[in-house]
């Protein structure tokens, strides 16, 4: 697999303020650029920027089922190493996050096995956290 070439993604936050403290504090991300209504944040090496956005009535929720559980729908997230995402896992949960689909391992034994967990940010913004056993497999059926 060739090197990863960091991705870029700017997201809608209706609290520039909750959405910051949580990005800083919760993921402990490291803040970069910012002005008052956008911050730039360190994400796992790739570029999040979470810009102001008033909040809208349209912004409802949406889920699909996977493995019977309600996947929000969009989300975004990083791959982690197994070991990373069960230190994640672990400190999230201390620090009282409140999971939508809390940390799990799909496909157990199988190929693709991944540990997988999602939750909100302060403004609705849905996040996955997930990571392969086996990180080759990360696109094989």
């Amino acid at each position: 697999m060739n090197s990863l070439s960091p991705f870029h993604l700017a997201i809608p936050v209706h609290d520039l303020d909750s959405a910051r403290s949580f990005y800083n504090n919760i993921l402990e991300l490291e803040e970069g650029r910012s002005s008052d209504h956008w911050v730039d944040f360190n994400f796992f090496g790739h570029q999040l920027v979470i810009h102001y956005k008033p909040k809208s009535n349209t912004q409802d929720q949406h889920t699909n089922p996977v493995d019977g559980k309600d996947v929000p729908v969009p989300h975004f997230g990083v791959i982690l190493a197994w070991e990373i995402w069960k230190d994640l896992a672990d400190k999230l949960s201390e620090k009282n996050i409140e999971f939508a689909i809390a940390p799990y391992i799909r496909f157990k034994g199988e190929v693709g096995e991944q540990a997988t967990m999602f939750f909100y940010d302060p403004c609705g913004n849905a996040l996955e956290f997930k990571s392969f056993k086996n990180m080759s497999q990360i696109f094989e059926k």
